[in-house]
Parts: C-alpha cells; structure tokens; sequence
C-alpha cells in the first residue's frame, strides 16, 4: 500500500471513531438502568409537584421506549396520569417528537459507522493493512479523549452554558423550554443531563483508552 493511500485509511478510521464512541455511550445511557441509577443516587432533586420514585421510573421508561421504538407520538399523547390528567401537554409532546427524531438519526448514523468499522477492519485483515487500521483507532482514541475533554470541561465550568448550546444546536428557537411543572422538567431534570453528560464522557473516555491500549499491544 502506498503511503498516500494509508495515510487517507489511518484518518478514516480516526475520524470514525469520535463519533461511534460517543454515540455507543449515549445509547448505553438510553437504557432504564441509567434512569435507576440516577433517580436511586444520594440528592437527586425530588419532585416538589408529586412524582414519587416509583413514578419517576415508570413514565421515564415509557418515556425511552417511545424514542427508541417505532410508535408515533400518540404513544405518548394516550398516557394518563391517575388524575386523568395528560403525561405531556402539545407543547412537550412536539419536543419529544423533534427529540425522537435525533436519536433515530443518531442511531442509523450510529449502525452505518459500525459497518463501516466492519468492513475497514476486515479490508484491513484481508488486505494485510492491518497496523495500519490499528494505527487509525489508536489515533482516534487520542482525538477522542481531547475531545471529551474539552466537554467535560464546558461542564465543569458552565453545564447550564453547555446545555443551552447543545438544544440551540440541534432544535429551533426556544422549543426545549418548559415551566418547571411540567412532566419533562419533574422527570429529567437539569441534574440528570449534568449526570449524562458526565458519564458519557467517562463511557467514552474508557473506550478511547481501550482502543489505545489495543493499538500499542498489537502493534508490536
């Protein structure tokens, strides 16, 4: 392989991987355990208009089983609550149907990288370029963990700032603000995005270090 060819598959590989790790950590925390995790964990806000834990874990999981499953927004549009009261109002059901469809995007984004992984690595096994594709993991490994860095530095200094830049980014005018008593805000609450953020970044920190570690271990 020529050296101009190898350079072009060593950043291919390394731009991919940013990307796929950071989207295998967000969907490791769409999971209900991660909402066990954070609604059980010591001074976590309760919720002063009522929702009790057991409340807090129910509608949250039917909150991710909407963004995750194939339903329309009347799935969540027909939830009550024992008053008989609406779960959301229009105005949240439009944010959980523009939110439903980013993580859908996310995840065919999230599968197209993963074959593409795929298939690079097994041209790579094939083609006998293998230290070459290692080389382009280790080096996303490093692009990543600058990355996730810069981060969790925004939230360790301005989650709130972070947080506000994230929504501007990828929703239209001030369509994620809501009252504080509303469903939305009572079950994820800004210390549940602040929590996420963080743990994602150590989720894809760990995979950033793993692919490192890989590249040196086999590349001698």
């Amino acid at each position: 392989m020529n050296s101009t060819l190898s350079r072009v598959l060593t950043w291919l590989v390394a731009l991919i991987v940013p990307f796929f790790l950071i989207m295998t950590a967000i969907r490791i925390l769409f999971t209900p355990l991660f909402l066990q995790l954070e609604y059980r964990s010591p001074g976590f806000p309760a919720d002063q208009f009522g929702f009790t834990l057991e409340d807090r874990l129910h509608w949250g999981r039917v909150s991710l089983e909407y963004l995750l499953n194939d339903a329309g927004i009347d799935y969540l549009a027909d939830q009550r609550l024992p008053d008989g009261q609406p779960l959301y109002n229009d105005r949240e059901l439009s944010h959980m149907l523009d939110v439903k469809i980013l993580v859908q995007q996310m995840l065919v984004a999230w599968n197209i990288l993963l074959i593409l992984l795929v298939l690079l690595a097994a041209w790579a096994y094939f083609g006998k370029w293998m230290p070459t594709f290692l080389h382009g993991l280790g080096l996303g490994g490093k692009l990543t963990l600058g990355l996730i860095v810069l981060i969790l530095v925004g939230v360790g200094i301005s989650f709130q700032w972070l947080f506000t830049a994230f929504h501007q980014i990828f929703f239209e005018g001030d369509t994620w603000l809501f009252n504080f008593s509303d469903s939305l805000i009572r079950l994820f609450p800004l210390p549940l995005w602040r929590d996420g953020f963080i743990m994602m970044g150590l989720f894809t920190i760990g995979g950033a270090a793993l692919l490192i570690f890989l590249e040196r271990k086999l590349a001698r």
